[in-house]
């Protein structure tokens, strides 16, 4: 089935919120449960603007949702389901580093030593 253009801009928008190695910290950290921006801050070793940054992203990508509570702002995962997503897209790297390191060794097996 062919997605109509607006579907395909949206799924862009998902996958460009996944592609950046902070945000996936991120949602790592509220795999388990709902954290502060300031928790989220120190987990992601970075500066709160740039984390906020990163939320502002996944906030509106639709993965993230902040609920304001008294003067701070918690952060959950807006679906669960991203983390079915985060592992098939972790089993194809796994597979093909898998490969690498089978590769390695064939090659590094069947080196005659110098001499």
């Amino acid at each position: 089935m062919a997605l109509p253009e607006q579907a395909i801009d949206r799924v862009a928008l998902y996958f460009k919120a996944l592609s950046d190695p902070t945000r996936l910290r991120i949602l790592n950290a509220l795999r388990e449960n709902e954290r502060s921006v300031g928790e989220l801050t120190d987990i992601a070793q970075c500066s709160q603007a740039n984390v906020s940054k990163h939320l502002r992203v996944l906030s509106d990508a639709g993965i993230v949702a902040r609920t304001p509570r008294g003067t701070t702002t918690v952060i959950s995962v807006a679906d669960p389901a991203i983390y079915d997503l985060c592992s098939l897209v972790c089993d194809s790297v796994a597979r093909e580093l898998e490969k690498d390191l089978a590769l390695h060794q064939a090659l590094t097996a069947n080196r005659k030593p110098a001499g």
